[in-house]
């Protein structure tokens, strides 16, 4: 299972995955886990898109699912539409999930 103070968390349909997104930046990608002042962990995230009418949040749920092998509709926010920091829920076999995200941020 994962530890206290992860960015993620598994649960019985998938992944829960707290990230905090760049918008308007030079590239899309993600770059590894980030310690937010409460400390609590996030996945860094960054898009091209604007934050306006939702494009930076669909290009995030592009990025996500293309870094962990997803299909887009796999990748959903939950929580933190208009904020840098956001929810994500990622369906599918949760250990696979948490495998895929270990190795990205080599955790």
């Amino acid at each position: 299972m994962i530890e206290a103070g992860a960015a993620w968390s598994v649960h019985a349909s998938g992944v829960r995955l707290v990230v905090r997104l760049t918008p308007k930046s030079s590239r899309d990608g993600v770059d590894g886990l980030e310690t937010l002042s409460d400390g609590r962990r996030a996945l860094k995230a960054r898009v091209r898109a604007v934050p306006e009418d939702g494009k930076a949040n669909d290009a995030l749920r592009k990025v996500i699912a293309k870094a962990l092998g997803l299909s887009v509709g796999a990748v959903e926010i939950v929580g933190g539409a208009t904020s840098r920091l956001k929810s994500l829920s990622l369906a599918g076999d949760p250990a696979l999930l948490d495998e895929r995200l270990r190795a990205l941020t080599k955790a």
